[in-house]
This record gives C-alpha cells, sequence and structure tokens, in this order.
C-alpha cells in the first residue's frame, strides 16, 4: 500500500471513530441536508456540525450545495465506493503489514520449542515436546514438513526415521502431518502437499 493510500485510510478510520460522525454519514446516505437540520437531528450545537462536516469533507465523503444563505450537505456516494476500491480490499489491506516481520512469531515457537541434540555431529535440532496449542503446533508441523522434499515420494519407514530424529513420537507427528494437510497419504507412501506440483519420484531413505 503506498504511503497516500495508508494515510488515506488512517484520516477514514480518524474521522468515522466518532459516533455522531457516524450519525451523519447515515443521516446523509438517506436525505440532504443543512448544518440546522443536522444540528436538530442529532441534538447538536450548529458549530459542531460544522466541525464534524468539515473532518467529512477532508476526505471528500460529503457534497455540498449552496441554496440562496443556506448550504445543503450529502453523502457523495462516489467517492465512498472509489475508497472501497481503491483501498478497502483484501489485498490491500494485508499490504499494511509491509514493514512487519510476519515470521517473528514463528521464529520464537521455534525458539522455544527446539534444542540441539548433542547425539548428532551435525548441527541437528530436537522437539523438546509437541506442543498442546494447535497454532503452535502447526509452526513445529510446517516446520517438519519442510524437511520432506517436495515432488517426492516417502514410504512410511522413511517417514518415521525422518521424524524420529526430532521426536520420539513419530506416530503422532505423522499423524499430525497428514491432519494438518501437509503431507498426503495413499498406499503407505506420503509426500509433502503441494496443489501445484505432484510427486514424481521415490525415495527410499
Amino acid at each position: 500500500m503506498r504511503k497516500e493510500q495508508f494515510q488515506t485510510l488512517l484520516q477514514f478510520f480518524k474521522a468515522l471513530a466518532d459516533e455522531s460522525r457516524l450519525k451523519i454519514v447515515g443521516i446523509l446516505a438517506n436525505q440532504e441536508c443543512s448544518v440546522e437540520e443536522l444540528a436538530v437531528l442529532l441534538q447538536l450545537k450548529e458549530p459542531t456540525v460544522s466541525h464534524h462536516l468539515s473532518k467529512l469533507k477532508e476526505l471528500n465523503l460529503v457534497t455540498m450545495r449552496p441554496e440562496g444563505n443556506s448550504r445543503f450537505y450529502q453523502l457523495d456516494s462516489e467517492a465512498l465506493q472509489n475508497i472501497s476500491k481503491e483501498i478497502f480490499t483484501p489485498e490491500k489491506i494485508a499490504s499494511l503489514i509491509g514493514d512487519v516481520d510476519t515470521e517473528a512469531w514463528e521464529s520464537k515457537v521455534l525458539s522455544n520449542y527446539l534444542e540441539h541434540d548433542h547425539n548428532y555431529t551435525e548441527e541437528v535440532q530436537r522437539l523438546k515436546e509437541i506442543p498442546a496449542s494447535r497454532k503452535k503446533r502447526l509452526v513445529i508441523l510446517k516446520w517438519l514438513a519442510s524437511k520432506f522434499e517436495q515432488g517426492v515420494q516417502y514410504p512410511e519407514r522413511a517417514v518415521n526415521e525422518t521424524l524420529k530424529r526430532y521426536h520420539p513420537d513419530y506416530a503422532t507427528l505423522r499423524r499430525e502431518l497428514i491432519g494438518y494437510q501437509l503431507m498426503q497419504r495413499e498406499n503407505g507412501v506420503y509426500w509433502r502437499y503441494n496443489t501445484d506440483v505432484k510427486p514424481v519420484s521415490n525415495t527410499v531413505l
């Protein structure tokens, strides 16, 4: 999300983070009103209504039409739709965390549940325990799934041997990998789940 879009989104939420302004938007979505009318409908003073309208005008959410000595306001539905199309999309909202380390939490879970196994000469991390929390368990299972290559078929014995390196309860981990759809199984053969890659070869460890 571009900086100006981020600022528009921030201003939008600030502008509508007020009960009176929300009510004004609701009224103006149904009818055209003057400041005097809005003041009566909301039981507010006219200067207060004018202040709220100025906040909404900053986002071009309301339009003003002069008529004699009066000014009439109405919600600009087209501007509201444009904001929705340009900013309020799943992709744009997701981009709000562009400068956030989304893997920080997973890294913390791994550091809490993994320890170095000194029985191996190479760098091998062992799982201290299988997390009770489903969300933390998923982090561990994703880490375990990464130990298997994409597109390669593994017999159950090979899967067991690989998982056994990280925790003695390999049977539970194997079932959980299937249950969480991180691996697939058919006729005693396992492969890492990937909708884009089909198993193409066999590996026996």
